[in-house]
């Protein structure tokens, strides 16, 4: 493997590497010579300094998204699964493809691609051709050498295609809040996420009831007063809704409370209908579009498993529809979880370009085939998961349906975290400790 770059972060070691992988995976096997367009893709291997020497096992993360780069460490224990990790492993971190420093994607991207041809373009970058970079990044730069997973999330799902396409190349797997159900449904999914949605909403304001009124009436504003966010785009009451979107993480709450604590430019911070808008209330308010840009038109075709009986169609958008306590009119005003709608692709000006790709693929039944339902119920391969039983974005019924139909699945339900648990120090050591204890690791410990 060629070495880009060698370096030290507080109490980690860091080589940087990155290799070709090809566009479009048809037609070519992952560890074998390919032709055609290629991209790159990036890849970071971190461990503990103690450790730079030893061989330790590998232990590849597989990030949340769609459209997540991998973490950027500033120490083991700023993103707390690492410190674990780097006790027993060498940890491969991918920047999934077309994200962080792997042929990243924005809307420049695809500015000047038809409908088509960016539809097209995008359903390149989904959990196939994510996992058989994978397989051929092990296959290539790792002389073959089997490793565990550890996936967060969409990096649950990941796993899932993993465990599908290549078992044979897992020792075990890990997963944090991100076990799909299979068979897959976008539709199905929101109608589980809306109902969870008006109860954080409700837990919200129970915990900070001044904020009803402060929410209230900047909707009341929007809906009056033309209000522009500093980036140009528009801020509307459906976007001032998305501001919920963090609730299934701690301590989202608090954020948001101390957010509208300042949002009104005059007076004592209580709701002020007479007020303007303050300018750090409008930069803050600006959701987080242009850091993560492929996770909005991705978010509803990770869904997709093969041919599909219908298209997906908005599947967010129809639910929400259904509800009438969502809608911009109704006080107390409801926030909408992790969900995309077609506004979205007009009013804000990063999401624009990709407008005409999303009208082709919401009507799109042809995708990739990401899941072996008889290699899943067959499985061998060690699954060790943590199912967050009040998860907001993942259900957790939904979840253990999937787990029970999983050959050597093994799962922990618990109410301690929200989605991102896997963020401290508790949760993979927990599951480390866990399968190492039931023998799962036994060939490497």
């Amino acid at each position: 493997m060629a070495l880009l770059n060698e370096y030290y972060v507080p109490g980690l070691h860091v080589s940087e590497y990155a290799i070709d992988v090809p566009l479009d995976w048809d037609g070519h096997e992952p560890g074998m010579g390919f032709d055609g367009e290629t991209i790159r893709l990036f890849y970071r291997v971190v461990c503990a300094p103690e450790h730079v020497n030893d061989r330790l096992p590998l232990l590849v993360f597989l990030q949340g998204g769609p459209g997540g780069a991998a973490p950027r460490p500033l120490s083991p224990d700023s993103d707390g699964w690492v410190a674990e990790a780097i006790k027993h492993f060498r940890v491969v971190l991918p920047d999934q493809r077309g994200t962080g420093r792997s042929s990243h994607i924005d809307s420049h991207t695809v500015a000047n691609m038809d409908g088509r041809q960016a539809a097209e373009y995008l359903k390149k970058f989904l959990a196939g051709p994510i996992v058989r970079d994978f397989e051929h990044l092990r296959r290539t730069e790792f002389d073959g050498e089997r490793w565990v997973t550890l996936g967060q999330s969409y990096g649950g799902f990941l796993t899932l295609t993993y465990l599908s396409l290549f078992p044979q190349s897992l020792i075990a797997s890990f997963t944090t809040g991100g076990i799909p159900h299979v068979p897959a449904s976008a539709r199905e999914v929101y109608e589980h996420t809306f109902p969870r949605m008006q109860t954080k909403t409700e837990q919200f304001y129970a915990r900070y009831p001044l904020d009803t009124k402060r929410v209230g009436c900047v909707a009341d504003i929007l809906r009056s007063t033309d209000v522009t966010l500093p980036n140009g785009d528009p801020f509307t009451v459906e976007r001032l809704q998305t501001l919920g979107s963090s609730f299934g993480m701690k301590p989202a709450f608090e954020r948001v409370h101390w957010l509208f604590d300042e949002a009104f430019l005059d007076g004592d911070g209580s709701a002020n209908s007479d007020s303007p808008l303050a300018d750090e209330f409008l930069f803050d308010a600006m959701t987080a579009t242009y850091s993560n840009p492929l996770y909005w038109p991705l978010q509803e075709f990770i869904y997709a498993d093969g041919d599909l009986d219908a298209p997906i169609d908005w599947a967010a958008d129809h639910v929400y529809g259904s509800l009438p306590q969502f809608s911009t009119d109704a006080r107390p005003l409801l926030f909408t979880g992790e969900a995309i709608f077609p506004w979205m692709f007009e009013q804000e000006r990063a999401l624009r370009p990709f407008r005409a790709a999303m009208d082709v693929l919401m009507q799109d039944t042809h995708f990739g085939v990401i899941y072996n339902v008889n290699q899943l119920a067959a499985n061998t391969v060690p699954l060790n998961s943590a199912v967050y039983f009040d998860d907001l974005y993942v259900d957790s019924g939904l979840q253990l349906d999937t787990l029970s139909r999983i050959g050597n699945s093994h799962y922990w339900v618990t109410n301690e975290f929200e989605h991102d648990g896997v963020h401290g120090g508790i949760v993979f050591r927990h599951l480390f400790d866990e399968a190492r204890d039931r023998g799962d690791l036994h060939e490497l410990f």
